[in-house]
């Protein structure tokens, strides 16, 4: 393990036992087929059951529909790339040469995925435990009260809101295509009401941005019927 990655375990406050997952969670797909897209996958539902816990100790006069809001909040890339900066990720993070030309070790999409890739490897590493504590350490300095279940609710959320108050089903999304290279792919994604026959579509960086962006204009078309 380098120096960089030793610093590391030192911010996280964990010594790996299996120094390797550290490593491939700070390994982006450009750099190496063993990357951390699995750990990514892994962390993501880590942070959201640590993050929930937290909400449910300290948020405890909060419904459950604003608690899905605050955590909506807490988990999304705007939050997630400043703690990923804090934690010193930029500097140890493995990107291929196109990517690390084109500002990839600064790009919040790349950072806050690696911060759930980390959060993923303390679970492999040492279990939930481990991991929920270290979620709950990264979050110490955020700022959680009942006002961010307002300025949480994305297009997705509104949109399917929109829907089960009219007695209908969620929307169904689907990507379209995908373009461009491995590292800085452009997802097309679809999103479809079946029962008022519409579809709309969207653009992003990633699967989420897509269905979002795509999330966005059907809410312009309804809003528009209106």
């Amino acid at each position: 393990m380098n120096d960089g990655l030793l610093a590391l375990q030192q911010r996280l406050q964990h010594v790996f036992s299996n120094p390797k997952l550290l490593e491939r969670a700070t390994t982006h797909r450009s750099f190496s087929a063993d990357h951390n897209e699995r750990l990514e996958f892994l962390g993501d539902s880590v942070l959201n059951l640590a993050v929930a816990s937290l909400l449910y100790a300290r948020l405890s006069a909060l419904p459950e529909g604003d608690l899905s809001r605050v955590r909506a909040s807490l988990v999304k890339q705007d939050t997630l790339h400043p703690l990923s900066v804090e934690l010193g990720l930029p500097d140890v993070l493995r990107l291929g040469e196109g990517e690390m030309r084109s500002g990839g070790h600064k790009r919040p999409s790349i950072l806050a995925d690696a911060l759930e890739a980390v959060i993923g490897a303390v679970y492999l590493d040492a279990g939930y435990v481990a991991a929920e504590g270290l979620v709950h350490r990264i979050f110490e300095r955020v700022e959680i009260n009942a006002a961010l279940a307002a300025s949480s609710k994305d297009a997705k959320t509104e949109l399917q809101e929109w829907l089960q108050g009219r007695k209908m089903k969620v929307p169904v999304y689907r990507v379209v295509s995908v373009l461009g290279a491995a590292h800085r792919q452009t997802f097309d994604v679809e999103c479809a009401i079946a029962e008022l026959g519409l579809t709309e579509r969207g653009i992003g960086g990633s699967r989420r941005a897509g269905e979002t962006a795509a999330a966005v204009a059907m809410l312009a078309k309804l809003h528009a019927k209106r």
